[in-house]
């Protein structure tokens, strides 16, 4: 469900707001929902972390990297390291 939230804007910095939301078609309060959803996927570590994962197994995927690839590569490395 959704809740109301009041904030306090300078009157020129909500007219530009505003302006710029009706020219993409939008009222001013769907600027606002998604201009914070965007920032707090951006801050969101562990949903960062999981794409990362995500990306880094497609990759893996896209190359046919197999899991005793990536053992084999962690053993060579700690060996040159010991």
């Amino acid at each position: 469900m959704a809740t109301q939230m009041i904030i306090r804007l300078e009157s020129n910095l909500k007219n530009k707001v505003s302006q710029l939301a009706k020219a993409e078609g939008k009222n001013l309060s769907e600027l606002v929902r998604e201009l914070l959803e965007k920032y707090t996927k951006e801050r969101d570590t562990s949903a960062y972390i999981d794409n990362l994962w995500d990306k880094i197994g497609q990759n893996l995927a896209q190359n046919n990297i197999s899991e005793s690839d990536i053992e084999k590569a962690i053993k060579q490395v700690r060996s040159k390291n010991a």
